[in-house]
């Protein structure tokens, strides 16, 4: 046998692979559910161990990832496929600035039709986008740029208060259509979600994302709107057996108040309601809070969903006496 042969023979334990790859063990674990790869054999000790032509097709995944491509899109693909895909990234990345550029084309587009009071023609090229391409891309690729850029025309001057309110009303009304048009999940299981802002939070666009992308996660939303005092969101959160409370701050929220207000909502949340938050403020980058997540981005939403689902399986599994 070969030095070749006796390199395809070998397999590598889940932490070998997690530094070999840089591919968590957590992230190795869910995938393995979700995409049914990697596949690991187990070990006289019952272990995961996975063969290295697995470990070479996950450092391919891994270098892709690195490149922009989601899990989702890559991780069932054979490996000529993903080396294919791999080779081939130049024209990708080509086609994604392309791409880049027409979406902002779009949303200058928008802005003009703000600008030149046409909220009809604006909604309709919105719900044409909706439509077509759904509530995340919608979501992610639209409303999230397009409402930081009406924020930078509107300090610069070129948008009037009223304008900007007309595009928050607009993409709100669309996003809680979609919402409501979302089938609801059957079986139970999934993580109820007490959404809102605290009092000094009067922006609500941000919270209606959020809620439009843990609605296609499969959670079940209660949203209070914006503004709610710290105990009631607490009492809320209990009235509603809530699982976790999530909550919005924009750029301009008061770093005090948001501190002061999450450690205040830490005392009065029972230990098993998580707090996830969000948004422009610096506070959330400052300082870590206990027991609260900061969602750096709309992307990380659908990870908080998977991490809450894991915690919750091996809880249960200990609950059972189970190792």
């Amino acid at each position: 046998m070969n030095s070749r042969d006796d390199h395809s023979q070998m397999t590598l334990s889940i932490s070998a692979v997690e530094r070999d790859t840089g591919i968590g063990k957590d992230t190795l674990r869910v995938w393995e559910r979700r995409y049914g790869f990697p596949v690991p054999g187990r070990d006289a000790n019952g272990e995961r161990i996975y063969p290295m032509a697995q470990v070479e097709k996950l450092r391919v995944i891994k270098r892709l990832m690195d490149q922009g491509h989601r899990p989702g899109r890559i991780v069932a693909l054979t490996i000529d496929a993903l080396q294919h895909l791999s080779r081939g990234e130049a024209t990708l990345q080509t086609g994604r600035a392309m791409e880049a550029a027409h979406i902002r084309q779009d949303l200058v587009a928008y802005i003009a039709m703000l600008q030149t009071q046409d909220h009809e023609g604006m909604r309709r090229e919105l719900f044409k986008t909706l439509s077509q391409h759904g509530l995340q891309y919608f979501v992610t690729e639209v409303v999230a740029p397009l409402t930081f850029m009406v924020g930078e025309t509107w300090a610069r001057g070129e948008l009037a208060v009223h304008e900007e309110h007309l595009f928050t009303e607009c993409v709100s009304s669309l996003m809680r259509q979609a919402i409501v048009a979302i089938p609801k999940p059957e079986g139970g299981g999934e993580p109820v979600v007490l959404l809102t802002t605290f009092p000094q939070e009067a922006h609500g666009l941000g919270l209606l994302m959020v809620e439009s992308l843990l609605t296609l996660q499969g959670c079940r939303c209660v949203s209070l709107g914006t503004q709610t005092p710290v105990r009631d969101i607490a009492q809320a959160a209990i009235a509603h057996a809530a699982d976790v409370v999530a909550l919005s701050f924009s750029v301009n929220m008061n770093p005090n108040h948001v501190v002061d207000g999450l450690m205040e909502l830490n005392l009065l949340l029972p230990d098993s309601v998580e707090v996830w938050v969000g948004g422009g403020a610096s506070a959330l980058r400052r300082r870590q809070i206990e027991r609260v997540l900061v969602l750096h981005d709309l992307h990380s939403i659908s990870e908080a969903v998977s991490h809450w689902h894991r915690h919750k399986t091996s809880s249960e599994s200990k609950a059972d006496g189970w190792s």
